[in-house]
């Protein structure tokens, strides 16, 4: 789909009694690209499913060792590699279970909402505006939430999940696409609409979630490792 652009343009006549004025309107057309940094809508949708995609995959197997520590908080899990990535240690904390059920429980449920919404649009569904400035909300929550998590793991906890790190990396691209593909309709008035797709255009939004990425990843290596 396009956007429209539309202009009047009246032409008066020149002798006052020669036929009346004739309006013509000029409809150039905005390819959607446009808004979403020269990237076809699919594409963004695609990398948002296989975000999606990743996140239900991790958080199903978290769930799947939370439920093995419930009959046994002592057991050793696969995903227990050393001290530092240490499930176990995660999954038994307060934190693991803050609305008073696991949290990958959540996870999965909200990681299946954004996998099908964003599989809706990847083989060519429209979505209504209301709907996708809904969903990017909720997943900006939920990166709101892991952060917190992440903090908590790496220093309230002293240990890390790597499902956990694989559900953070696919909130990063699912933040970067809603990011993209509401940036015309996002509700912070004219002039903030055009700065946050003047950033996506230059590419510097896509720049500030590696960085976001990359600053929690160098937090976790200088307090395990200095």
């Amino acid at each position: 789909m396009a956007d429209l652009v539309n202009v009047s343009i009246i032409l008066m006549p020149i002798v006052p009694h020669i036929g009346r004025r004739r309006v013509i309107t000029i409809t150039p057309i905005l390819p959607t690209s446009f808004y979403s940094g020269g990237m076809k809508q699919r594409t963004i949708y695609s990398i948002m499913v296989a975000g999606g995609v990743v996140g239900v995959v991790a958080a199903f197997l978290q769930t799947l060792e939370k439920l093995v520590l419930l009959q046994n908080k002592d057991a050793v899990l696969p995903c227990n590699f050393n001290s530092v990535f240490n499930c176990s240690t995660v999954l038994n904390a307060w934190q693991s279970s803050v609305f008073g059920f696991p949290n990958s429980i959540m996870c999965m449920a909200l990681f299946v909402i954004f996998a099908t919404t964003a599989f809706v649009g990847a083989v060519g569904g429209t979505l209504p505006g209301k709907l996708r400035l809904s969903i990017q909300a909720l997943v900006l929550f939920t990166l709101g939430f892991a952060l917190w998590f992440l903090w908590q793991s790496t220093f309230e906890i002293g240990a890390l999940c790597i499902f956990c790190i694989f559900c953070f990396g696919g909130l990063l691209l699912l933040n970067w696409g809603w990011l993209r593909l509401n940036a015309s309709i996002l509700p912070i008035g004219e002039r903030g609409r055009e700065f946050v797709q003047k950033v996506i255009v230059a590419g510097w939004d896509t720049l500030a979630w590696a960085a976001l990425g990359a600053l929690v990843g160098l937090t976790m290596a200088a307090r395990f490792m200095l």
